[in-house]
């Protein structure tokens, strides 16, 4: 992906985050997650009906990596099964990690395919998807 369009698509999704704001709704389960070393701290709620993800939502202080992130990753999961959606989140940590992935799986949030390279911006791209593992229920990799 050019790299014009990778700072287009996650300054997009800093400047006008997909489903950000929290409503009060008792069908949603919420969860908080922060980073030690900066600002980001993010509230996440979802919303499931069955096993689909209906919504997720979120508000919070974070940096424009943390923040398009979360608006991607919500974008990418929002309408998938549990099943699906860790499918999405296994791969996309994988992407930060610098592991194989699968690519097509990621859509837009391939944008982050080179996050690796600094170290200290892995964790506000990892933020996001702490917090949805959480909400889904927990994710075996199989890397244990």
């Amino acid at each position: 992906m050019d790299e014009n369009i990778k700072r287009e698509i996650i300054l997009d999704n800093y400047q006008e985050p997909y489903n950000k704001g929290l409503i009060d709704d008792k069908d949603y389960s919420k969860t908080n997650t922060r980073s030690d070393s900066c600002i980001d701290n993010l509230d996440v709620i979802m919303k499931k009906n069955k096993d689909i993800i209906e919504d997720i939502r979120f508000d919070g202080e974070a940096c424009a990596i943390s923040t398009s992130a979360t608006s991607l990753l919500i974008k990418n999961i929002i309408g998938k099964t549990s099943k699906e959606a860790k499918e999405i989140l296994i791969n996309y940590k994988k992407m930060i990690d610098n592991e194989d992935y699968d690519e097509d799986l990621l859509g837009e949030l391939n944008v982050y395919n080179e996050i690796y390279k600094q170290p200290n911006r892995k964790n506000c791209a990892l933020l996001p998807s702490v917090a949805i593992e959480k909400l889904i229920g927990g994710i075996d990799d199989g890397s244990k």
